[in-house]
């Protein structure tokens, strides 16, 4: 695990690199956005343990209310 101290201290090595190797902004925010999309947690799994039918909904409700 990477404590908060050393966290911020690589992200400020990683700003200076990124200052000298002359990465612009338009590029930083091209990598937060890749990391928003890909970085998002992944679909759980366990969820998908439950057989469909069991997952979805009662439907009986709504056709009585359309005959009744």
């Amino acid at each position: 695990m990477i404590s908060t101290e050393e966290l911020l201290a690589m992200n400020r090595i990683q700003k200076w690199f990124e200052q000298i190797a002359g990465v612009g902004l338009v590029e930083r925010h091209r990598w937060a956005l890749a990391q928003e999309v890909f970085g998002a947690p992944r679909v759980d799994a366990a969820a998908l343990q439950k057989p469909a039918c069991w997952r979805r909904k009662s439907r009986s409700r709504a056709v009585q209310r359309w005959l009744g």
